[in-house]
């Protein structure tokens, strides 16, 4: 479930036309702040990775069904990531805005997948915490 609600929240970024925010947001805070470590994409590459990312979660799904116990740190981080994404996503629609040069009409790009990014992300971390030491994982 929760990598079917990354790869639609994927979907529900390049729908809306994501990096025309993203990669300008990047460009401004890098002129800010010369350490910003994000890179800007073109659409193919971001696309394709992200294609890719989705994909590796989805061969990740067997092994957290099983109780692999090294997926938890793994699935601790994605959970941060992506609740944090979500949230972002939402802050930005509220504000019509990244930072201040980058404007845009609401909602942000991605918006309309982060409820659902941050349902399955927080169900994954109730699941993890409900499974803790009976090696029996949550459905990632």
């Amino acid at each position: 479930m929760f990598a079917l609600s990354v790869g639609l929240h994927v979907l529900d970024e390049a729908m809306t036309n994501f990096l025309a925010v993203y990669n300008p947001t990047v460009i401004a805070l890098k002129h800010k702040l010369r350490w910003w470590p994000m890179p800007a994409f073109d659409f193919r590459s971001w696309l394709g990775g992200l294609i890719v990312f989705v994909c590796f979660l989805l061969l990740l799904t067997p092994f957290m069904l099983r109780g692999a116990r090294w997926m938890r740190p793994i699935a601790y981080l994605l959970i941060v990531i992506m609740i944090l994404n979500g949230l972002g996503h939402m802050l930005f629609s509220i504000l019509g805005r990244t930072v201040d040069s980058v404007r845009f009409a609401r909602p942000a790009p991605g918006f309309y997948s982060s409820p659902l990014l941050l349902v399955t992300s927080i169900y994954l971390l109730f699941q993890l915490r409900r499974t803790k030491g009976s090696g029996v994982e949550a459905d990632l």
